[in-house]
């Protein structure tokens, strides 16, 4: 590529279907030993038999002409036909000692899943790297696999999560979906991200992938050669090849849209509402109080808890927030609201209803020792602040004064975290959020909430109302059945619909739809 880096625009482009093995993990070595150990003892056992010449499997020329990228039983036929045997396909149910073609597959599975235990999963950094960063700026990802071991595999290497569309080999054959190099695959994950094949990037590291890729209709397919295949990938579709997604950049050039006003467009958020019952969430620091320098200062006042109390009666009302449960629901002090505390790890609501995510338990003598050394190594930063929740602790900066001490408080949080590799951060206004890296913020806690209340029905719209980077989670949790508000009055990257410029605009909004529900 000559140094310069391909780049993926975001005013070309809304989403990128990554490939598993040889892409995102390292698993094609694991897959390329797997059939090696298959084939070379099914051959020997055939040359036998048959008393022809014995020629082991190759890992370079049978593995990339034959298997790579496909399905398991197609690998297998494909293979077999360049070597002039034929065997009965058999049935997906044979034990792997059956010498069919479903046979021979199941029994490679078995292989590379023992290889998997004994090596575990490599990763490649610097595609997850890309992936994060794409997320980040709102674009959608998918992957692709022909291995019925994708699950496993992804959430073994941690990395589950990352992707909203998922389509495998398990899924490929409940769908109905043919395998590369056909497009099937490709073509059922950009309809499940809602993204048209051209506005869509596609990266491979098989021929027959790139193949796929290409047939489709896709608006860039990048070929990955590990393996010295560049020209190949080249011939059969391939826009671009690299040698690994370092040598890519995402460029987040998609012109800004500001927000409509919320209290503008508010008749057409009413008509939202038509034969549907509305669920009003909000965050309370920011978004029902104005952002102060202290945590401790942010008092709601009679005006915004009256507006929440009439609300309450004529919808139910949840309070999302970073704070402790405890402290907001002492905060608000209204009996019949649902609160979801700790960016939801908490959550309790009238009549008994009670949730903790009783994973964040494990990490609060973890979360002690963090506390203890944020206050040691920040105690002479003035202005610094460490504020200590259940599940979460946030160290706030608003009152440090020197851009100087605000670099050393953001590197002493690094410094300590690097020490914990079970927890995470995340940025806040001014703040420093640390909390437990598993798969659970304001978003899934939202959705947790509609899913127990029994209120992720077709009748029921969700609004959400917040104003900082953890709100963002719940804005795309929402964003296809719901309604998210922004508070801020500055223009941002965000994931909501609408737009409210400050508390009092909050409070206006709240009463419009009290009054009109």
């Amino acid at each position: 590529m000559n140094g310069e880096k391909e780049m993926i625009r975001t005013s070309e482009f809304d989403a990128i279907v990554f490939d598993l093995d040889g892409v995102i993990t390292d698993t094609a070595s694991v897959h390329a030993s797997a059939w090696k150990k298959l084939f070379d003892k099914f051959l020997m056992q055939y040359s036998q038999e048959k008393g022809v010449e014995f020629v082991p499997f190759d890992n370079e020329s049978d593995y990339l002409d034959h298997v790579d990228g496909k399905p398991r039983y197609k690998g297998v036929e494909d293979f077999l036909i360049s070597r002039g045997i034929s065997l009965n396909y058999g049935d997906p149910d044979d034990p792997p000692e059956k010498n069919t073609i479903c046979g021979l597959g199941n029994k490679k599975n078995l292989a590379f899943n023992q290889i998997l235990q004994e090596e575990g999963v490599k990763v490649f950094d610097s595609t997850v790297t890309l992936i994060k960063k794409a997320i980040s700026i709102g674009m959608k990802i998918g992957i692709i696999s022909s291995s019925k071991n994708c699950e496993m595999v992804l959430k073994k290497a941690g990395l589950y999560d990352l992707f909203e569309a998922r389509v495998d080999g398990v899924i490929a054959a409940k769908r109905g979906l043919r395998g590369k190099p056909y497009p099937d695959v490709f073509w059922s994950a950009s309809e499940e991200l809602g993204v048209a094949q051209e506005r869509t990037v596609v990266v491979e590291d098989a021929i027959s992938g790139v193949t796929a890729g290409s047939k489709g209709g896709f608006g860039l397919v990048i070929g990955i050669d590990r393996t010295g295949i560049g020209d190949k990938l080249l011939a059969h579709g391939a826009d671009v090849v690299i040698n690994d997604m370092e040598e890519v950049e995402i460029e987040n050039d998609r012109p800004m849209k500001w927000l409509p006003s919320a209290i503008q467009s508010f008749d057409e958020i009413m008509r939202k509402f038509d034969s549907k019952r509305p669920v009003v969430f909000l965050d309370y620091d920011g978004t029902m109080t104005p952002i102060v320098e202290r945590p401790e200062d942010a008092i709601l006042d009679e005006k915004m808890k009256q507006v929440t109390k009439e609300l309450s009666k004529k919808c139910i009302v949840g309070i999302v927030s970073g704070r402790d449960r405890m402290d907001v629901q002492k905060r608000v002090g209204l009996d019949n609201l649902y609160y979801a505390g700790s960016h939801g790890f908490d959550i309790i609501g009238p009549d008994g209803f009670a949730k903790i995510h009783t994973e964040g338990e494990k990490f609060i003598s973890i979360l002690d020792k963090v506390e203890q050394e944020l206050n040691t190594s920040l105690e002479d930063i003035e202005g610094s602040q460490v504020e200590r929740k259940k599940f979460s602790i946030a160290t706030h900066y608003r009152r440090v004064k020197s851009e100087d001490d605000v670099k050393k408080v953001n590197q002493i949080v690094d410094d300590i975290l690097a020490k914990f590799d079970s927890l995470k951060k995340s940025g806040g206004k001014k703040v420093i959020e640390i909390q437990p890296d598993i798969d659970w913020h304001k978003g899934k806690a939202l959705r947790w909430l509609l899913q127990a209340l029994k209120l992720d029905k077709d009748h029921i719209v969700p609004l959400y109302i917040g104003d900082d980077l953890t709100d963002e989670n719940a804005f795309r949790e929402i964003k296809d059945d719901g309604i998210a508000i922004l508070v801020s009055d500055e223009e941002k990257e965000t994931a909501a619909h609408y737009l409210l410029a400050d508390t009092n605009a909050v409070r206006a909004f709240l009463k419009k739809i009290s009054n009109n529900l």
